[in-house]
């Protein structure tokens, strides 16, 4: 990687952790759902069955020829570690509402909001990590991918916020920033396979689609259609073109 893709992951990465620290601070509504929080669940998921979920095939590939190791047992497999990584996220959803129910204030209990913000920790660092390592380099493909994660973050960042409320702004916002830059920095530090490249995108592109997913489908939420609709037609469509 040159020093000039490196230097503009870098500010992305900057932005990227800017995004959980002050997004906050436009007031979307969650009920009914505020359209532009739905347009960034559209270009979320665009990306990933536009981008990531086609890349899975040449992915699928690189699992095959390894031979050896605990990634080989996952040959043939690559779409079931994005099954895990929707199925590990739709468990963290349904922790964080029982407990919001069973709680005081509608709020999710202390242990829960670790769980959850650990969880999404690594999630960050993940992204953080692929800013530097993806499938197809480039700054193209840099600036496709941070400019559909920071939007993906929008929305993260809502849903956290009402499942946590007052400590996710005095705490929780904060550690998923700094998670982010952590990821890139190890990322800058290290260089993993193609194999376990592939692997983390695939767990990354469950995780999208349930994330977004999860904020939309609930009849209580009164999503935008149009929205979110308008947000996945134009992303698609610049993914496709460029």
């Amino acid at each position: 990687m040159n020093v000039n893709t490196l230097g503009l992951s870098a500010l992305i990465a900057i932005g990227l952790a800017l995004t959980h620290l002050f997004c906050g601070k436009l007031r979307f509504t969650s009920i009914p759902r505020s359209s532009w929080l739905s347009a960034a669940g559209g270009v979320s998921v665009a990306y990933v069955f536009v981008h990531i979920l086609p890349e899975l095939n040449q992915h699928q590939t690189v699992l095959e020829q390894v031979k050896s190791g605990a990634i080989a047992y996952l040959e043939h497999h690559v779409y079931l570690i994005a099954l895990l990584g929707l199925t590990v996220f739709y468990g963290l959803e349904r922790i964080a509402k029982l407990s919001r129910q069973r709680g005081k204030g509608d709020v999710t209990s202390l242990g829960v909001f670790w769980l959850h913000i650990a969880s999404f920790s690594i999630y960050n660092g993940l992204i953080g990590y692929l800013l530097l390592h993806r499938e197809q380099p480039g700054i193209i493909s840099l600036l496709l991918f941070s400019f559909a994660m920071a939007l993906h973050f929008v929305v993260n960042d809502s849903g956290l916020r009402e499942h946590h409320k007052h400590i996710y702004d005095r705490i929780g916002r904060f550690l998923l920033a700094t998670a982010i830059i952590v990821g890139w920095v190890l990322g800058s530090a290290t260089e993993i396979g193609r194999a376990a490249i592939a692997v983390l995108f695939a767990f990354l592109a469950g995780g999208v689609i349930l994330n977004v997913l999860k904020e939309e489908l609930p009849e209580e939420r009164e999503s935008r259609f149009w929205a979110f609709a308008l947000g996945a037609g134009i992303y698609t469509a610049i993914l496709l073109a460029l």
